[in-house]
């Protein structure tokens, strides 16, 4: 009799629970989507930049 009079503080211990779970699922929904999204696919070519310069000295680095 006495889980009768406090029905009510369980059933909003059991919303509170089931909110936070289900916003927890959520961010971590939106988290593999986003990852999913840079994953490249197979037989797609990548851009690739190849950069040739010569280093900068010691005294052109100190003039900048």
């Amino acid at each position: 009799m006495n889980v009768l009079k406090h029905m009510e503080a369980i059933f909003l211990a059991a919303a509170v629970l089931v909110g936070v779970t289900s916003a927890a699922h959520a961010a971590s929904s939106a988290k593999h989507a986003r990852y999913d999204a840079q994953v490249t696919i197979e037989g797609q070519q990548m851009a690739v930049v190849k950069v040739t310069a010569k280093r900068l000295t010691a005294v052109e680095k100190a003039a900048i």
